[in-house]
């Protein structure tokens, strides 16, 4: 069972409609796709999109990392002892989260498939289904009005609504339009990414909570390494806060928990360097009892099959964030996750249940 080949191509599917946050603008989906063949022929499959403005990953950074300092170190080793595989990934380099987590998901996917399980069943087997919400991309407030409507109409019942981008009074604007649209029944969580000051933040917050608009949660309103900011929202608000870009790995994690400085945490394989980083972080907050969402970036299916059957085996997930294949404009991939409006099954095949890759999307 030992690692034989590691190739790496370049993607990019365009999406169907521009993805716009606090931090950036997307139109079309890059990533970096990893295939990681072992001596027995079994073949596991992972992807890197660049996320700069979070994880600091490019395109150029992920390849490099990729092929010249991971690989090297881990051709000809055993996935069978995979202790030493994921010790390696944090040894050879620093940082660079986003191609670890590229290899970590391959690598987890021979190991299923090794086992005959699929990895939601290798890794614990806890949901049977798991259910996403769809993201409201920030834009005006009729503008994001009627994409709300829209995706509630296409059978989505919890709305991720991005604010953050200019200011505060905007956004409580844009969140009453949403909420007019969409009626009471409908889940409605935001995502600052970032976005606000703490004082701010806590003032717009308040106006929420008077106005009866029902936010089930908020993600990191402030600046990701303001923790004291952070724990002041947290501490001076009724609506439960989640870190977010606060927490790449467990020991991120555990200084948050400490603190007592967000209600809830966002786990994301690209921050966390993948799914063996991503455990620690969820069994660590579960000893805490803090709930935990698993969220993505704008990903092809292959990196959400990875998030979706690691948040659907670990009992402290709570909340998902898994719409960004049904963003794009193709599917990169035969096999992996399948959709039911916003229900999602990770099926029983052996690891990722991946097939083969869709050359359409593959540019290099």
């Amino acid at each position: 069972m030992k690692i034989k080949q590691i190739e790496t191509y370049k993607a990019a599917i365009p999406l169907k409609k521009a993805f716009k946050t606090a931090l950036r603008t997307v139109t079309v989906a890059e990533t970096i796709v990893v295939k990681v063949t072992c001596e027995n022929g079994v073949v596991g499959y992972g992807e890197a999109p660049p996320t700069h403005v979070i994880t600091g990953d490019t395109l150029a950074s992920i390849s490099y990392t990729i092929n010249h300092v991971l690989s090297p170190c881990l051709l000809g080793l055993s996935i069978l002892e995979r202790e030493q595989i994921f010790e390696n990934l944090q040894r050879v380099i620093v940082g660079n989260p986003s191609a670890k987590a590229a290899m970590d998901m391959a690598i987890y996917d021979c190991i299923a498939q090794a086992s005959g399980l699929s990895l939601t069943h290798f890794l614990g087997g806890y949901h049977k289904q798991i259910e996403t919400d769809y993201t409201v991309s920030v834009n005006e407030p009729g503008e994001m009005a009627d994409d709300a409507a829209a995706y509630v109409a296409d059978g989505f019942h919890v709305l991720k609504v991005k604010v953050g981008k200019d200011q505060i009074e905007k956004d409580i604007e844009r969140i009453q339009a949403i909420r007019e649209s969409v009626g009471p029944e409908v889940t409605i969580r935001l995502d600052a990414n970032q976005g606000w000051n703490p004082k701010e933040a806590v003032r717009a917050i308040h106006q929420m909570e008077d106005s009866g608009l029902n936010i089930e949660f908020i993600e990191q309103p402030v600046k990701a390494d303001d923790l004291a900011g952070l724990k002041y929202v947290t501490t001076h608000t009724e609506i439960p806060i989640m870190a977010d870009e606060s927490v790449f790995s467990a020991k991120d994690a555990r200084q948050v928990l400490e603190m007592g400085a967000a209600d809830l945490i966002n786990i994301k394989l690209m921050k966390a360097g993948g799914i063996h980083e991503a455990l620690k972080i969820a069994k660590l907050a579960s000893a805490y009892d803090v709930k935990c969402m698993v969220g993505s970036m704008i990903e092809s299916k292959i990196g959400i099959t990875a998030a979706a059957h690691f948040a659907a085996s670990q009992p402290n997930v709570h909340y998902f964030d898994f719409d960004a294949p049904l963003m794009l404009a193709g599917d990169l991939i035969k096999g992996g996750i399948t959709y039911s409006k916003s229900t999602i099954y990770c099926n029983d095949a052996p690891g990722l249940g991946i097939t083969q890759l869709n050359d359409e999307y593959i540019v290099s």
